[in-house]
């Protein structure tokens, strides 16, 4: 994570915010679930949603990237870094702000390997009720 306040983006962006693009699939449930989510507790509005293969993703990720970028959300928080599973969702929190910027940080103690693991683990079982756990 970044370790950056929404404070500490306001004044490195001379006021505004720079927002972080999450690209998420569309077609999934889930991650529609998790956009609302998100969505509503973004107060700052710091998220900008983007579908993953859409025109921005296209746009914003090079080819050689997305090449190597695993089934997952794909957050771009504004930085140069192209986060995916776990740290993609932790920065997403943090950035909201409030609690969930606790949660994160309070997760990020997990090791990475072991949040992925069990980020994997819900993506690959996310189609075992009729293409996702959530329906849309």
């Amino acid at each position: 994570m970044s370790g950056g306040s929404v404070e500490n983006e306001r004044r490195l962006t001379g006021g505004r915010l720079k927002p972080r693009t999450l690209f998420f699939d569309r077609a999934c449930g889930l991650c529609e679930a998790a956009v609302r989510f998100l969505a509503r507790a973004d107060r700052h509005g710091t998220l900008v949603f983007q579908p993953l293969g859409g025109e921005e993703f296209i746009a914003l990720i090079p080819p050689e990237v997305r090449a190597g970028l695993p089934d997952s959300l794909v957050l771009l928080p504004g930085d140069g870094r192209v986060l995916v599973r776990s740290a993609a969702v932790l920065e997403a929190l943090d950035g909201i702000g409030g609690a969930w910027r606790r949660v994160a940080r309070a997760a990020g103690w997990v090791p990475e390997s072991l949040r992925d693991r069990v980020y994997d683990i819900v993506a690959r079982n996310r189609g075992a009720t009729k293409g996702c756990l959530v329906k849309r």
